[in-house]
C-alpha cells in the first residue's frame, strides 16, 4: 500500500479534494440564494456537527483497514463489498460530469487571459466544451497515473498554496471596490429570524457534506495511505478549518464584485460563467482579475477530480491486480465515455433526457441524491457493524465516545431529514402532484427521487430492526 510522504502532503491533498468548485463557485451561489449571512450560521454548525465527525470516521476506517473502499466494506461483512462498489460507481459518475464543468473553468481561464468576454450561451453553442472536457479528463488521468506521492501529493503541494495566495490577492483587491462594505454587510450579517426555515438548514447540511468530500469514499481511500504517526483528529480539524476558510475567502472575493457592478447575488449557478465575466470586463485590469479567478477555479476542480478518480483506481488495482498505469488508462477511457453525454448536453448537440440536459439530470440524481446515500451507508456500516473500539484505536477512547454516536444516530437522521426536505420542497398539495420531485415534478426524476428516499428510509428501518433484535434481525445476522 502506497503512503503519503509527509503529514503536510496528506493534509494538502485532502484539502485539494475538499476545496473544489463547490467551495468557490457553488458556495457563493448557495449563500446568495439563501439570504447571505443568514446562511452562514447553519452552515458552520453543519460543518462541525456532521461534516467533521464523518471525516474523522472515514479517515479512521481507511487507516484501520489499510485498503480501498471495496476491501474496507468487505472487511466489515463479506457481502458489503457491493456497497464499496456502489460508492465507486457513484463517485465515478459524479466525476464524469464534474470534468465537464472543470473544462468550462479551463476555457474561461484562456478567454480571460486573452482579454475576451465570451457569453456562456455562445460558449456552449459550439464543440469547444467537449474538447475541454477531454483535455481535463486526460490531465486528471496523467496526474493519477504518477501515483500517490509523485502525482496526487506533488500536484496538491503545488496548487493549493498557489490558489490560496491568489484568493488572498483577489480579496485585497476587492477591498478597493465601491461595493465592498455593502457586500460584507450582506455576507456576514446574520439574520436569526430565518433559522427556523428547514430548507435553509437542508441547504447548509447538503453543502457541508458536498464541500468537505465526506461520505464518498475519497477520504477513506486517502486514510489508507496515512501512517500511524499522523493524527486523524488534528488533521481532520485542519482540513475542515481550511476548507471553511477558503469558502469564506471566496465569498469575500466574489460578493464585492457582485455589489459593485449592480449584479444579483441570488442568480445561483449562472454567477461564475455568465454574471461575473461581464463584471470583470467592466473592471480596470479586469482580465487579470478574471484570469486569476478562473485559474483558481480550475486548480480547485483539478485537485478534486484527481481524488475522485483515485477512489476507483485504487479499488480496481486491488481487485484485479493491474498496474497503476493500466488501471488509470482504462478508467480514464471509461470516464470519457460516461461523461460524453454530459459534455454534449452543453454543446451544439444540446443532448437532453426527458427534456433535461444530461448534465443537469446527472447532477440532480447521482450528485444530489447519490451523495446522501453513500454518506448514509458509510456512517451506518462503520458504526452499526463495527465495535466502537475500532474507532477508539484510531482516535482515542474519549473522542470516540463523542464521534461514534454522532455518526451512528445524528448524521443518518440529518441525511434523511435534509433529503426529504429537498424532495418535498416542490410538492403542490392542492393539485395532483402528490409525489416528491422537486422542480422536476412530472418527470422521471420525480419517481427516481421518491424511490431513493424510500430506499434510504427502508435502510434505516432495517438497521434499527437489527439493533432491536427483532426476528428480521436474526435472519440478517445469518446473511454472511
Amino acid at each position: 500500500m502506497e503512503q503519503w510522504s509527509s503529514r503536510k502532503g496528506f493534509i494538502l491533498a485532502a484539502i485539494g479534494s475538499a476545496v473544489g468548485i463547490a467551495n468557490i463557485w457553488r458556495f457563493s451561489a448557495v449563500v446568495g440564494q439563501n439570504g447571505g449571512g443568514a446562511y452562514l450560521i447553519p452552515y458552520v454548525i453543519s460543518v462541525f456537527l456532521c461534516g467533521l465527525p464523518l471525516m474523522v470516521l472515514e479517515l479512521a476506517a481507511g487507516r484501520h483497514f489499510q485498503g480501498t473502499v471495496v476491501s474496507a466494506f468487505r472487511s466489515v461483512r463479506e457481502r458489503f463489498r457491493v456497497i464499496g462498489w456502489l460508492l465507486c460507481a457513484i463517485v465515478f459518475l459524479i466525476l464524469s460530469y464534474y470534468l465537464v464543468i472543470a473544462g468550462w473553468t479551463l476555457g474561461y481561464t484562456f478567454f480571460s487571459l486573452a482579454g475576451s468576454t465570451v457569453p456562456f450561451s455562445l460558449f456552449i453553442s459550439g464543440w469547444l466544451p467537449v474538447f475541454l472536457f477531454i483535455v481535463t479528463a486526460v490531465v486528471t488521468g496523467l496526474v493519477v497515473s504518477r501515483g500517490v506521492q509523485k502525482g496526487i501529493e506533488r500536484i496538491s503541494i503545488s496548487l493549493i498554496p498557489v490558489s490560496v495566495v491568489i484568493l488572498v490577492i483577489l480579496a485585497v483587491y476587492g477591498v478597493t471596490l465601491p461595493g465592498f462594505s455593502e457586500a460584507m454587510g450582506y455576507f456576514f450579517t446574520p439574520d436569526f429570524s430565518v433559522l427556523g426555515d428547514p430548507l435553509l438548514w437542508g441547504a447548509a447540511f447538503g453543502q457541508a457534506f458536498f464541500s468537505l468530500s465526506v461520505g464518498t469514499g475519497i477520504l477513506l481511500t486517502y486514510g489508507a495511505y496515512m501512517s500511524r504517526d499522523q493524527g486523524i483528529p488534528s488533521s481532520s480539524l485542519v482540513i475542515t478549518v481550511a476548507d471553511l476558510s477558503i469558502a469564506l475567502l471566496s465569498g469575500i472575493v466574489i460578493f464585492p464584485v457582485v455589489f459593485s457592478f449592480g449584479l444579483v447575488p441570488t442568480v445561483g449557478a449562472e454567477l461564475a460563467f455568465t454574471t461575473l465575466p461581464t463584471a470583470f470586463a467592466a473592471m480596470p485590469g479586469g482580465f487579470i482579475f478574471a484570469t486569476a479567478f478562473f485559474l483558481v477555479l480550475f486548480f480547485a476542480a483539478l485537485t478534486s477530480s484527481i481524488s475522485m478518480l483515485e477512489v476507483s483506481v485504487a479499488a480496481f488495482r486491488e481487485s484485479l491486480g493491474w498496474t497503476r498505469e493500466r488501471t488509470v488508462a482504462i478508467l480514464t477511457g471509461a470516464v470519457l465515455v460516461a461523461g460524453l453525454p454530459s459534455a454534449l448536453s452543453y454543446s451544439a448537440a444540446e443532448l437532453n433526457f426527458a427534456g433535461i440536459r444530461v448534465l443537469d439530470f446527472m447532477d440532480e440524481t447521482v450528485g444530489t441524491l447519490g451523495l446522501p446515500v453513500t454518506a448514509l451507508l458509510l456512517a451506518v456500516v462503520f458504526t452499526w457493524f463495527l465495535p466502537r473500539s475500532v474507532l477508539a484505536d484510531e482516535i482515542g477512547p474519549s473522542l470516540a465516545r463523542l464521534i461514534h454516536p454522532l455518526c451512528r444516530f445524528v448524521i443518518p437522521g440529518v441525511l434523511l431529514v435534509t433529503t426529504a426536505a429537498r424532495l418535498l420542497s416542490g410538492l403542490d398539495f392542492p393539485g395532483m402532484r402528490n409525489l416528491p420531485g422537486s422542480r422536476f415534478i412530472g418527470t422521471v426524476l420525480q419517481v427516481e427521487g421518491f424511490a431513493v428516499f424510500v430506499g434510504m428510509v427502508l435502510l434505516i428501518a432495517i438497521f434499527l430492526c437489527w439493533y432491536r433484535r427483532c426476528p428480521l434481525a436474526k435472519r440478517l445476522r445469518e446473511w454472511k
